[in-house]
């Protein structure tokens, strides 16, 4: 029988990523004795933040939505609400790389497409037959099928190619770190399929989205789409841990053998140890996930490997506050048209407070596109030299850099390709074969991290009401 302590059931959370992490605290609230096992040194996963002579330098994701409440939730139950920060005001906004040039996003983007007339007329991101075929949304039949195809697909078809190629490839590759031609529409932007059902075109139901919109609340008491903390990401995650009080974390152990056993669970550690449990929350990379699964449900574990990984780097810069040009707004992407190997940069000491020491400046340059490889064995140096030599060419930076960090996350994204929603429901189906085990993370329904954050608490609701009745019966 599964171990217990003062009779309550024990379950094992294997990840201690944001998922894993969120999964640990909701069955602490609900009685579940927990441990908690992460194989490497920290948890966050992704999420990090390193403090560098007064940079606040962020390895993985910068900032939180705001508008989806899981993140700020958290936030405030963690009492850090006095250190939540919001982005700058003013400061301009986001330029698209084209031609070479720094071309403003057009005003009043909704969905994908600017909706304020003078904005399509004027913005140079599209040539005149460009813009007509963007108009020709109006008039293009929706489609009524229920079949899946790519952000690509969908764009082309009823935006054109110009749309897709300067605006909504860039924009969805900063995103989500993938393909835009093979990324499923359904599975990364479903609001878009959506409108258009609803609504006969996406330029109608974004025009309709913003003249429906609700004044709310004045907008100085509406927080900024994009938050963080005073102290960074990283900040969350030592909260969480500290939230998690006496539970029994296991730093620097992984999980080898996973196996059903007395009503319950066995997890055989790379330590050399051996758990009981009555029930296990999954909350590790999809092919992690699958290799704890191969004997337990070999069709879940096919499944599970089913789901591809992109990658991703980012390069933190610091310069004297002088270099760097004036009026550049906020940051800017680049369509992969453009032939480079920059696919955003940010200006992070502009975004938000305190990421620069007094007199200094924060960027952060994102690389890494699908199908390129040549910066997985380049050494740290030449990555920085060739992002220089572009950032040179673009912003005419000419300036060393008071500090270079290179992050590297290979194979660490997720990408929901066209059939993932039917792969979910495969995997939900098959998952049912063993309903002491919850497979959860940003590989199944939500990569950012107020999506972490439902799935994992879903997870362990979940697994915490299969569970606490199983092990009521038998005490």
């Amino acid at each position: 029988m599964p171990e217990t302590i003062g009779n309550r059931p024990r379950a094992a959370v294997i990840g201690g990523g944001v998922a894993g992490l969120s999964a640990a605290l909701a069955l602490r609230d609900r009685g579940v004795e927990v441990v908690l096992i992460e194989r490497d040194s920290r948890l966050g996963g992704v999420v990090r933040t390193d403090h560098v002579d007064g940079f606040l330098l962020e390895s993985g994701p910068d900032s939180i939505l705001s508008y989806k409440p899981s993140g700020v939730a958290m936030i405030d139950r963690l009492g850090l609400c006095a250190s939540l920060v919001e982005t700058r005001p003013g400061g301009g906004g986001t330029f698209i790389l084209h031609n070479g040039e720094l071309v403003p996003l057009p005003e009043g983007m909704t969905m994908l497409v600017p909706t304020q007339y003078k904005a399509i007329a004027t913005t140079p991101l599209l040539s005149p037959v460009g813009k007509l075929r963007m108009l020709l949304d109006v008039a293009v039949p929706a489609r009524r099928d229920e079949a899946d195809e790519s952000v690509g697909s969908f764009v082309r078809r009823r935006l054109g190619s110009q749309v897709f190629d300067h605006l909504a490839e860039p924009l969805v590759s900063g995103i989500f770190s993938g393909d835009a031609d093979q990324l499923s529409v359904l599975s990364t932007m479903p609001r878009l399929r959506q409108v258009e059902l609803e609504q006969g075109g996406i330029i109608r139901g974004a025009i309709a989205q913003r003249r429906a919109a609700a004044p709310g609340p004045s907008p100085s008491a509406r927080l900024t789409p994009f938050v963080s903390l005073a102290g960074g990401l990283g900040q969350l995650i030592d909260a969480m841990s500290e939230a998690l009080g006496e539970t029994d974390v296991r730093l620097n152990d992984a999980v080898v053998g996973l196996s059903s056993v007395d009503g319950g669970y066995r997890l055989d550690l790379s330590s050399g140890e051996t758990l009981a449990v009555d029930g296990v929350v999954l909350a590790t990379p999809a092919p992690a996930s699958a290799d704890l699964l191969a004997t337990l449900a070999s069709e879940l574990a096919d499944e599970l490997r089913k789901i591809p990984y992109g990658s991703s780097v980012s390069i933190s810069l610091g310069y004297p506050a002088g270099a760097l040009p004036v009026n550049a707004g906020r940051g800017f992407v680049v369509p992969r048209a453009e032939g480079k190997a920059i696919r955003a940069v940010t200006w992070s000491s502009e975004k938000f407070e305190g990421r620069a020491p007094a007199g200094q400046s924060l960027l952060r340059v994102v690389i890494g596109r699908p199908g390129e490889s040549w910066w997985r064995d380049a050494p740290d140096d030449y990555v920085v030299l060739r992002v220089r030599a572009e950032l040179r060419e673009i912003l005419g930076i000419d300036a060393e850099p008071t500090l270079a960090r290179v992050y590297r996350w290979v194979d660490a994204m997720p990408q929901y390709v066209v059939g993932h929603a039917a792969r979910l429901l495969r995997i939900d189906w098959l998952a049912k074969a063993i309903p002491g085990v919850v497979v959860t993370g940003s590989a199944l329904r939500g990569v950012g991290i107020p999506d972490n954050i439902s799935a994992g608490k879903a997870a362990a609701e979940q697994l915490a009401d299969r569970i606490i009745a199983s092990h009521g019966a038998r005490i």
